[in-house]
C-alpha cells in the first residue's frame, strides 16, 4: 500500500530519524520524514541533517524541490551554475527536472527541510556522484 498525505490535522514529533539510503550522498545522513505522499501532486517533506562535508549525488525532482535551511553552512549547485553558499533562513527552489546537488560545507553540519511533490510515485531521481566542487 502506498503512503498518502494525511486527510486531517496531523502532528509529527521529532525523534524518528533514520539514516539515508546508501549511495545517495558521500556518507549517510539523518532524515526525519514529515510527509510521505506518493500520489501525483502529494507532497513528501523531510528534515535532513548532514555532517560536515557530506554532499548528495546529482539528482532531479519530477515536480521540483523547495529547500529551507534550518542551520549550519551548506552549499548547492545547479548543473552548469555556480556553487551557492547557504545559511539558516535561505530558501532554494530547484525547478522540475533541474539537475542539482546540495550538502554541508567542510566546516559545518547542515540541516534543512525539503518539500517535493510526487509524480508517478516518485519524488527524486538519483544520478552520478559529484566529481568536484568547483
Amino acid at each position: 500500500m502506498s503512503a498518502s498525505n494525511p486527510k486531517t490535522m496531523t502532528v509529527r514529533r521529532p525523534g524518528k530519524a533514520i539514516r539515508s539510503p546508501e549511495g545517495v550522498a558521500t556518507s549517510p545522513f539523518w532524515v526525519e520524514m514529515l510527509l510521505e505522499g506518493s500520489a501525483d501532486g502529494e507532497n513528501t517533506a523531510m528534515r535532513a541533517t548532514l555532517d560536515p562535508g557530506t554532499i548528495t549525488r546529482w539528482h532531479t525532482h519530477p515536480r521540483g524541490q523547495l529547500l529551507y535551511v534550518l542551520s549550519g553552512h551548506g552549499l548547492a549547485q545547479s548543473e552548469g551554475g555556480p556553487i551557492e553558499t547557504l545559511r539558516a533562513g535561505d530558501a532554494v527552489w530547484f525547478a522540475p527536472g533541474e539537475r542539482h546537488w546540495h550538502g554541508a560545507a567542510d566546516d559545518s553540519p547542515f540541516s534543512y527541510i525539503s518539500l517535493q511533490p510526487a509524480e508517478n510515485g516518485s519524488v527524486v531521481e538519483w544520478l552520478r556522484p559529484v566529481e568536484a566542487q568547483s
